[in-house]
């Protein structure tokens, strides 16, 4: 089964895969949202090749229903599902963890391939490739904070991937509740480096 969560902002609506973390569109109700999920499926297929998980969903079934906030309406998942409070099996964690290890992979392919300058749009406020870049890895060293994961700004990309491991640690054995669910700060960290590795793609074109 397809489960998907739906997060309702005052005029924007998230729909999000309970299964799938980082699969997780955004439109202005809850059709148009499903439906755009969907259009993404050869897309999020290629990060699930990549991390070696077959992926044929099926049509989507809405499991529960959130109240967003105008952070909904901004463009990011925010609110976290009552589904997100069970812990995620050592299978579930493997596999998503899988999952965001191949979605950092190739957001590092795809921004090494990028202009630099990227085509202006109203997504993602005119940034190019570098400034994406920045503001992914700090945002995931951020969301790390959320699990007890501390590390100051990066001197280099070594310093970046031994934060990534000590997250990955935190997402397969818990620390404890520190601040976000372990699943939600999976499916935050992963929809946050595949929603700019896609904007990065969109606008290399």
């Amino acid at each position: 089964m397809n489960r998907v969560y739906l997060e309702l902002g005052p005029k924007k609506v998230f729909a999000c895969s309970v299964d799938w973390p980082g699969w997780c569109r955004i439109d202005k109700a809850e059709e148009p949202a499903l439906d755009t999920l969907m259009d993404y499926v050869p897309r999020y297929a290629l990060i699930a090749a990549r991390a070696g998980v077959p992926f044929e969903p099926g049509d989507p079934v809405v499991v529960e229903r959130v109240p967003g906030s105008q952070m909904t309406d901004f463009g990011a998942p925010f609110a976290v599902p009552d589904l997100d409070r069970e812990p995620l099996s050592p299978q579930a964690a493997e596999q998503g963890v899988a999952l965001l290890r191949a979605a950092w992979e190739l957001f590092d392919e795809v921004a090494a391939a990028a202009p630099a300058e990227l085509r202006k749009g109203p997504r993602g406020g005119g940034r190019d490739r570098d400034k994406i870049v920045d503001h992914v890895t700090e945002a995931e060293r951020a969301y790390a904070r959320k699990l007890g994961v501390r590390y100051k700004p990066y001197k280099s990309v070594a310093d970046r991937d031994a934060m990534r491991a000590e997250l990955v640690r935190a997402f397969l054995s818990p620390p404890g509740e520190i601040g976000w669910p372990v699943p939600y700060a999976l499916r935050r960290t992963a929809w946050h480096v595949i929603d700019h590795l896609w904007e990065i793609e969109d606008k290399s074109v």
